[in-house]
């Protein structure tokens, strides 16, 4: 173990972080992140089947652009052991700017990359290798930012504070689908089911080139971020582990399955309702899988109203984590999603009302779900260890749950002959073995963040 780490000094008796500066740290990250992969997310529905696998088949270019979205979350996990080794022995702020480099420079390189008609199958090769680089920015990103936000927070306000790293995730998707869609209508398409040649040609590689103006603003805001207390009392201590990934085996295995298990249902339900929910709100009633018919445009209209929801709740779910603790407020909020599962049919089939209503409920529950886990991952682990730690419960969930999701749900929406009863059946399951995980844990809400 090692106590030698120099750390940026703070004035005895004040916070080494103003909290605006933390709360502004925190956010500005996750924003960046979850923007370019929501960036990714949307091309992988309209624009990567187009241009980046040999035409003749829609389904199997579909499945193959989702195949590549799923990759990244395989290298999630071994970003957050890389980035969770260098939180937890170097400190927090010098692992969030590189993890915030990582993937700018990945999404810039995705947004000039040549299509499979100009160099075939090297195409769609190149494409997995930055998606791969994406997901190992991401896998470092998100609890380095939670750790940011919780080991700075005031006594008692630690799920308040850890719901501003959430909070990304609906603003990084409006900011990426908004761009998307008034490029989509400064260059129209005259078949709603397929964008534009101006917009696959050129306009979709905007999104992608505008990640680096969000990366700089991000990398500024980071770079004025000091040390946590929780990291500097723990290198004072010489309490630092030469290899954080073993320790965290050793001593909290039992912690790493269930914070995998706590995510599940979250992550499930984070990619049904923002990538499926587009390919299902998007496809024809005729469709060789059948869907609900909207244009794109309206749809994405209708998911953006429904993630100001996710937003709110995002935010009023910390208070509520602090008032009645984290394990009971989840356990709530994951029998609802269990609930939601078994309304997907009546309430899809209940028309504009009814798929509105869809959205809007299932952005919340997102919303309800999500929020207290910037809180909960990282008070699991002991603060050396718990970069790493808290890094693969998320990212290792992030395997179980978004990398199979959509390609699950296309396949159990082909097996309902286009209905969609199946995928909402897949929910309520993944949801069920979170709340299964939830009874068999234990609160975390009075812990010692700094011990």
């Amino acid at each position: 173990m090692s106590s030698s780490i120099p750390l940026e000094p703070s004035k005895a008796g004040v916070p080494a972080n103003p909290r605006s500066r933390v709360l502004m740290a925190s956010l500005v990250g996750t924003t960046i992140e979850f923007y370019d992969f929501y960036v990714y997310a949307t091309a992988a529905v309209l624009v990567f089947p187009h241009l980046f696998f040999p035409a003749g088949n829609e389904k199997t270019a579909l499945l193959a652009s989702f195949a590549v979205f799923g990759a990244a979350m395989g290298a999630r996990p071994l970003g957050a052991v890389f980035f969770g080794h260098l939180g937890d022995k170097r400190g927090r702020k010098i692992t969030l700017v590189g993890a915030l480099l990582t993937m700018g420079i990945a999404t810039f390189l995705i947004g000039v990359l040549p299509t499979y008609a100009s160099v075939g199958w090297i195409a769609p090769a190149m494409l997995v290798v930055l998606r791969l680089a994406q997901g190992f920015a991401l896998g470092g990103e998100w609890s380095g930012a939670a750790l940011v936000a919780t080991e700075n927070a005031p006594a008692g306000k630690r799920a308040i504070f850890g719901t501003f790293p959430q909070l990304g995730a609906p603003i990084g998707f409006i900011i990426a689908n908004g761009l998307f869609l008034i490029i989509a209508v400064l260059l129209p398409s005259s078949d709603p089911s397929k964008p534009s040649e101006a917009f696959l040609d050129w306009g979709w590689r905007i999104p992608f080139l505008f990640s680096a103006v969000m990366v700089i603003f991000g990398l500024w805001v980071r770079l004025h971020l000091v040390e946590s207390t929780a990291f500097e009392k723990t290198v004072k201590k010489g309490a630092v582990h030469s290899v954080p990934l073993v320790a965290v085996f050793r001593t909290h295995g039992k912690e790493l399955v269930l914070g995998t298990f706590y995510m599940l249902a979250t992550y499930v339900l984070f990619y049904l309702m923002t990538t499926f929910s587009l390919s299902y709100g998007r496809a024809s009633a005729t469709a060789a899988l059948p869907g609900l018919g909207y244009d794109y445009r309206t749809f994405v209209l209708m998911m953006i109203a429904g993630v100001v929801f996710f937003g709110l709740f995002t935010l009023l779910s910390g208070p509520w984590a602090e008032r009645w603790g984290r394990r009971k407020t989840l356990i709530g909020i994951t029998l609802g999603i269990v609930v939601f599962g078994f309304l997907w049919v009546p309430m899809l089939g209940a028309g504009f009302v009814g798929v509105m209503a869809w959205l809007i409920l299932g952005f919340t529950l997102m919303g309800m779900t999500f929020g207290p886990m910037g809180a909960l991952l990282p008070e699991l682990f002991p603060a050396n260890i718990r970069y790493t730690g808290s890094g693969i419960s998320y990212n290792v969930s992030s395997i179980l749950g978004a990398a199979l999701a959509p390609f699950v749900a296309v396949a159990l929406w082909s097996a309902g002959d286009g209905s969609p009863f199946w995928v909402g059946i897949y929910l309520s399951g993944m949801a069920s073995l979170t709340l299964l995980a939830l009874v068999l844990g234990k609160e975390t809400k009075d812990i010692d963040i700094e011990a």
